[in-house]
């Protein structure tokens, strides 16, 4: 199943552009960044959020501030890959708030997760309840992060 692109002008990108390095501004300083009228920045907003183009607006908390210090990129192979089986571990690691990322990949792994935790007994304490505990998972590969030099969230549109 693919999606379709939307169509975006060159309005649009300003926004967009604008939204992904500072969601929090108001609509008129918005409008004012990106050289358009209050009303018709609202509404290319309210159309880029509708057709999903702006899939939400979140705040990026610092996970050291927070006690969520090690990031583990975590490599998964199940035993079984069949498509209900991998539904089944998606839905499970779903339900993991410490698992921020998780992508089904070709080849090699079945999975890449990407894991926020405290520090490696929490991370440990992750690692038993959702991979030793599964009876489907073959083998686990872990990654640890030793200093992250480039953070970015921002799709350059």
């Amino acid at each position: 199943m693919t999606e379709q692109t939307t169509v975006l002008d060159d309005l649009d990108r300003r926004i967009l552009n604008a939204l992904q390095i500072d969601a929090s501004q108001t609509n008129n300083e918005l409008a004012a960044q990106v050289h358009a009228s209050p009303p018709t920045c609202l509404r290319r907003v309210k159309r880029l959020t509708e057709t999903g183009v702006i899939a939400r607006r979140v705040a990026l908390v610092a996970p050291d501030k927070i006690g969520a210090g090690l990031t583990a990129i975590v490599e998964i192979t199940l035993d079984n890959q069949a498509a209900e089986r991998q539904g089944e571990f998606e839905a499970h690691v779903a339900q993991e708030t410490a698992v921020l990322q998780c992508y089904r990949v070709s080849p090699g792994p079945d999975f890449v997760l990407v894991v926020q935790v405290a520090d490696m007994p929490a991370y440990h304490a992750l690692a038993h309840r959702l991979f030793a505990a599964q009876t489907n998972v073959r083998n686990v590969r872990s990654f640890f992060s030793l200093f992250r030099s480039k953070f970015e969230t921002r799709l350059v549109v």
